[in-house]
């Protein structure tokens, strides 16, 4: 079970600093050891999802939910899944099942609202996708046979990897091609076979090229060669005649959804973002009524999400990035969006800051565990917490709670915790050696102990379990060798060629102990080695 929670604490890390495929294999390694843990599932179903592999991620919210039917954080984790896959239906049924486990769970809530908005856009586009299609004579005809209309709705000509693209029917390709907006039938730089040789043409002269944009409607033609000096000035930060050249553009043709979006562009680089704002929500007005490209519609609202984050309106930014991923998914968009949501749960995080509220939960904390209730004096120490992240005593005295209430593993990480913000604080290396100690590993005790009386060699504490440490070390060396080579970590390091050749080179000379330690990796390896209790060093 403590090889189960380390592996979950290491995927849990790796998914929040966003190494999703390790956290994906932490998980993993987790579930081999516990298949019957619902949790492990769902948080490896998290990580899939973050990946993008929303197969997978459903695959496991279904055996999540299949294990434990009564938690609704796994129905959390299906409807989520599900409407990445496009399968609205399924995701707001499995919402509304979590909902009726749990009518209060706000994530449930914000999600089916969300699944709703996403199944209204999709309708949308699907209008729009046919709209393109009836405006082609070939496609037009296909339209009325029911199994082609099928065929279409599985298809996003913005996100193809995630479609399902039947290549094998022969209409495929030229729909492609309507949907994207060029030839992808025409073969490219394919050479002529080869057959008689017949006598060169003799070399036409080169007429002179014709005038830009000159088959075009006149209001057309005037409109884009405006947008032209426009850009050209944009492009030498002259921005007021770039706006004017602009505006004439819509002049002429009021129809184009980018002369709007470069006004917007405009206004963006001179820092007028409720401008910019405005003239993005004039471009996909115009741009719905014109049927413009679902790509050209999302950069209109990623501008808006832009002009939101320079203004530091973090959840307004958030919002338009999501309606432009709605429109067209790209890696920088999705960037964009997290960066924005990690700076709203700091912002939140801050707000919620307050040392006065915190000590005020401190002491009804301390009250309930002078009274025996941990449950709840863990409540309020947490409350706490939020309230002063930053003040380590609150870690130290919820780990007392989590060790009174045997979970020493979450004991383990506020130790840590406190003894990282405040590596000074005595009573937190105590605390940890005691926790350790309850968790069977006399040996990583024996270093936290150390630590403390480094800041205090007579405290009676710490020298008491200094003491009781290395007795049950010196009293059972085989069980401790078993207990280390149990450990992960200790098995890489003894597979290491490297270290072998180390310690044997210690051994013979031990001198060479202190060069070895000039290197932070193997200093490492050697300290982990040294708290297993496998080496010692006299």
């Amino acid at each position: 079970m403590e090889q189960v929670n380390q592996l979950k604490e290491k995927g849990n890390a790796a998914l929040s600093s966003g190494q999703y495929d390790e956290a994906v294999k932490f998980y993993t390694s987790a579930i081999e050891l516990d298949p019957k843990n619902h949790v492990l599932y769902s948080n490896r179903s998290a990580a899939h999802a973050k990946a993008e592999n929303y197969s997978a991620a459903l695959e496991d919210a279904n055996i999540t939910v299949s294990l434990n039917p009564t938690w609704s954080k796994g129905y959390s984790r299906k409807g989520s899944a599900l409407a990445f896959l496009g399968k609205y239906d399924e995701a707001i049924a499995a919402y509304e099942k979590g909902l009726e486990l749990e009518p209060n769970n706000q994530q449930l809530a914000s999600g089916l609202a969300e699944v709703k908005k996403q199944e209204i856009e999709a309708k949308i586009r699907t209008e729009q996708i046919m709209e393109k299609l009836k405006s082609n004579p070939q496609t037009k005809e296909w339209l009325s046979d029911p199994d082609y209309v099928k065929m279409v709705k599985d298809i996003n000509p913005y996100d193809l990897k995630s479609s399902v693209l039947k290549l094998d029917d022969k209409r495929m390709l030229p729909t492609l091609s309507v949907l994207l907006g060029f030839n992808l039938e025409t073969p490219m730089d394919v050479d002529p076979p080869a057959t008689e040789t017949k006598p060169k043409p003799e070399p036409k002269k080169e007429e002179p090229p014709k005038p830009k944009y000159e088959d075009l409607p006149e209001n057309r033609r005037l409109a884009l060669q405006e947008k032209d000096r426009g850009n050209e000035c944009y492009k030498k930060k002259d921005f007021e005649n770039a706006l004017l050249h602009y505006r004439k553009a819509i002049e002429h043709d009021s129809n184009d959804i980018t002369f709007y979006t470069n006004v917007a562009a405009v206004y963006f680089e001179q820092k007028d973002y409720e401008n910019c704002i405005k003239e993005c929500e004039k471009a996909i007005e115009i741009g719905r009524e014109n049927r413009a490209d679902f790509k050209l519609i999302a950069k209109a609202f990623t501008r808006i999400g832009n002009a939101y984050r320079k203004m530091e309106q973090w959840k307004l930014a958030k919002t338009y990035y999501e309606k432009s991923m709605s429109e067209h998914r790209t890696p920088e968009i999705k960037t964009l969006l997290s960066e924005v949501e990690k700076k709203i749960v700091e912002e939140e995080r801050k707000a919620y800051i307050d040392p006065v509220k915190a000590e005020q939960e401190k002491e009804l904390g301390n009250d309930y565990f002078k009274k025996g209730d941990y449950s709840t004096a863990v409540k309020h120490y947490s409350e706490a917490i939020k309230r002063n992240p930053d003040d380590p005593k609150l870690y130290s005295n919820r780990a007392a709670c989590y060790t009174k209430l045997a979970a020493f593993d979450l004991g383990l990480r506020d130790c840590d915790q406190c003894c990282k913000l405040d590596p000074k604080f005595i009573k937190g290396w105590i605390r940890k050696g005691k926790i350790l100690q309850g968790m069977q590993q006399p040996s990583k005790a024996l270093t936290a102990y150390q630590k403390a009386l480094e800041l205090d060699p007579s405290n009676a504490e710490a020298l008491e379990g200094y003491r009781a440490c290395s007795t049950q070390l010196n009293s059972n060396p085989e069980e401790v060798r078993k207990r280390a080579m149990a450990d992960p970590d200790v098995q890489a390091i003894l597979r290491d060629p490297a270290m072998r050749c180390i310690l044997e080179q210690m051994q013979q000379d031990p001198q060479a102990l202190q060069d070895h330690l000039k290197n932070p990796e193997i200093a490492a390896k050697i300290q982990k080695l040294l708290e297993s209790g496998l080496i010692a060093i006299h």
